[in-house]
């Protein structure tokens, strides 16, 4: 029985004081390189590139091992925008070098991936090619998106879309809809 409460009283310790302790000085420290977060958001362990590039809204949920990587050179930010009241699960990854941005309410599983360049893939050599192409990323308000979801260049996927687990979205999703695959496609409407 002491066992039990000994238990116990660690596991709410470590959970829920300290994981708090330790997200308000992630929190501070971000901050002192530009990232800004909301109200009532903790921040989990992260990996972040530009700091200043990221901007989370309030009362977000974050899970541990969040990539935010702003695949560039310094510039004036923020170009990853996360909207309030949004859920991301452990181990997504931002690869952004134009913008995305994040609607309300929306939930991402673990494990998705979004890119929003492309390189060029010209025969020729590296120092000769034309530029990447970049396209900014649109997910619009009570989007989920499924476990290990691609999201590419220049996708918006419209309000209250659902995407399946495990699809490559590389076309923009109207709202309401339901979309699955590798390249995804529309199988059914939410109501």
């Amino acid at each position: 029985m002491p066992y039990n409460i000994l238990h116990q009283s660690l596991f709410v310790l470590r959970f829920r004081y300290l994981s708090s302790i330790k997200s308000i000085v992630r929190k501070i420290y971000f901050g002192v390189f530009g990232m800004k977060v909301g109200h009532h958001t903790k921040l989990p362990s992260i990996r972040v590139t530009w700091p200043h590039q990221v901007e989370i809204g309030d009362n977000c949920q974050l899970e541990p091992d969040i990539f935010f990587k702003f695949d560039g050179v310094w510039e004036k930010g923020p170009s990853i925008c996360i909207g309030n009241n949004v859920f991301i699960g452990a181990n997504c990854e931002f690869n952004i070098s134009k913008k995305i941005i994040i609607g309300d309410e929306s939930m991402i599983a673990s494990g998705c991936k979004f890119i929003d360049h492309n390189h060029d893939t010209s025969a020729i050599l590296k120092e000769h090619r034309g530029r990447d192409e970049e396209k900014e990323i649109k997910i619009g308000y009570d989007v989920w998106l499924g476990f290990n979801v691609i999201v590419l260049m220049g996708v918006e996927i419209g309000d209250s879309a659902i995407i399946a687990a495990g699809s490559v979205v590389t076309k923009s999703v109207p709202p309401h809809e339901i979309w699955a695959g590798i390249p995804a496609k529309k199988i059914g409407k939410r109501v």
